[in-house]
């Protein structure tokens, strides 16, 4: 699949998930939407991996480039920042840890996962 293709695929998902979240009648962010359609399509193999695989590399090692509005943004609304800086810094001390936790056992779950589904394909 083209990169053009690979890009018109993520955006047509980026659009679809605006779009649902114009109309839901609670607040869920578009982007936590777009991710799990992707997931979604990914897991009922409707797009494979490798079909995305050019384009999600490209955006993967031009990552910085994605995060300059957001700091523009918080440049911008350094007042608030600094009025709760005691609140956001104890946020994200509490927050680290547990966030560390829940991927360490994420991660040894899925490695168990892999090498039980391993050794039912070799038997």
């Amino acid at each position: 699949m083209s990169v053009l293709k690979q890009l018109c695929l993520i955006f047509a998902i980026c659009l679809g998930s605006e779009c649902i979240s114009a109309v839901l009648p609670f607040t869920l962010p578009a982007s936590v939407i777009s991710m799990v359609i992707l997931l979604l399509l990914l897991l009922v193999k409707a797009v494979k991996p490798a079909q995305l695989k050019e384009v999600s590399d490209f955006m993967l090692g031009n990552m910085a480039l994605f995060f300059i509005p957001v700091v523009s943004g918080v440049i911008r609304y350094k007042d608030v920042l600094f009025a709760n800086f005691w609140a956001i810094i104890l946020i994200c001390v509490l927050t680290t840890p547990l966030v560390f936790f829940v991927t360490g056992h994420v991660v040894q779950l899925t490695v168990r996962l892999m090498k039980k589904k391993e050794g039912k394909q070799h038997d």
